[in-house]
């Protein structure tokens, strides 16, 4: 399983329930990696989303703890277990934090978009520079867009996952 995430020198991922910036180049990738696969995500990131509606071109996967909750277009699970039963070996998780925490331990590759500024945030994603089970795999060199450095690393899990 992957992740993929925008983070920024923090490792912070949202605030007030959206991302923290949007980078035109950053969501082209983002598209261009899971266009075609499976993408977990929780109901609060889906509801980011233009119209709150799934992703199209992928097939959905949302998590979430609402029993009675059925999005047209998705398929809902209630607990991690169901989830991992069904979703393929190629999927992506695509946030937010919480869905993050509870799935990275099965994830063996997380595809990073590190932006080097400091935003207010309230939601964050493991520090992965700093967790001995991962190391970085992969390291372009920065971009630029409006003003704002980034650059895409690719970690790969260096410990066998659960």
């Amino acid at each position: 399983m992957n992740a993929i995430v925008a983070v920024d020198q923090n490792w912070a991922i949202g605030k007030g329930g959206d991302q923290l910036c949007y980078i035109s180049a950053d969501l082209k990738r983002f598209k261009e990696l899971t266009l075609g696969h499976s993408v977990i995500l929780g109901r609060k990131t889906l509801a980011t989303f233009p119209g709150g509606r799934p992703l199209k071109g992928r097939r959905n996967l949302v998590l979430s703890r609402d029993p009675s909750l059925e999005i047209e277009g998705a398929e809902v699970y209630h607990d991690i277990e169901a989830l991992l039963a069904q979703a393929p070996e190629d999927s992506f998780v695509i946030g937010g934090e919480s869905v993050y925490r509870a799935l990275l331990d099965h994830c063996d590759t997380v595809y990073v978009t590190k932006i080097a500024h400091s935003f207010p945030a309230d939601v964050w994603f493991p520090d992965l520079d700093e967790d001995p089970a991962w190391q970085r795999a992969h390291e372009e060199e920065p971009l630029e867009e409006k003003g704002l450095a980034f650059r895409y690393v690719t970690y790969e899990r260096v410990r066998p996952c659960i």
